[in-house]
């Protein structure tokens, strides 16, 4: 093997670990989600074993990560994402990136949306920020709702039921981050003079 390769694949072992950590899991919750054995996942941590194909994509699945984020392959192909709109529920959602263990971000196109009608919630773990690029959106947490005009943000747990619709009968533009490890998103902008 060459002294390169040996370096990525010992590059691996600190990754998969900072991984299980930032998603809050332990050695026994990974294994159950993977199928692979508690001291098989603590060998791959601890560098004592090299990490197979098999144990990679079973890794790379649950993490939501692709196999060159685990092993931290060197970026060569073009930076560019080309995204694929998904369509659902009337909803336009373009991914803006790759798949990011970390944070997700789209653009979401909202369909016109009737303003009495009650907006659907629901929860999940993480951290969400909303940018509203066009039209106004309904932001419902729980029991309370606001209105977001363009240019403002909000951010919330998405452990708190929630749910977001276009304000009005016309279609409604936002940016969405979502962190699955449940840390803010924060925006710092230079102070105007």
């Amino acid at each position: 093997m060459s002294d390169e390769l040996d370096g990525v694949l010992d590059a691996v072992a600190p990754r998969l670990r900072a991984l299980r950590a930032r998603r809050g899991l332990t050695l026994a919750e990974l294994s159950q989600q993977t199928g692979i054995s508690v001291s098989t996942l603590s060998r791959l941590e601890s560098g004592g074993r090299r990490p197979t194909l098999d144990l990679l994509i079973r890794l790379a699945s649950v993490y939501r990560a692709s196999l060159d984020d685990l092993v931290g392959a060197p970026q060569i192909a073009d930076p560019r994402v080309q995204p694929k709109p998904i369509y659902r529920e009337g909803r336009a959602i373009i991914p803006l990136t790759r798949s990011n263990p970390d944070v997700r971000a789209y653009k979401m196109v909202l369909p016109g949306y009737p303003p009495a009608q009650p907006i659907e919630q629901g929860a999940h773990e993480g951290y969400d920020w909303i940018y509203v690029l066009s039209g106004r959106v309904r932001l419902a947490l729980g029991d309370d709702e606001i209105v977001l005009e363009p240019g403002e943000a909000a951010e919330f747990d998405t452990r708190i039921p929630h749910g977001s619709a276009s304000a009005s009968l016309e279609p409604a533009e936002i940016i969405n981050l979502l962190s699955t490890q449940g840390e803010r998103m924060h925006v710092r902008g230079g102070r105007e003079t």
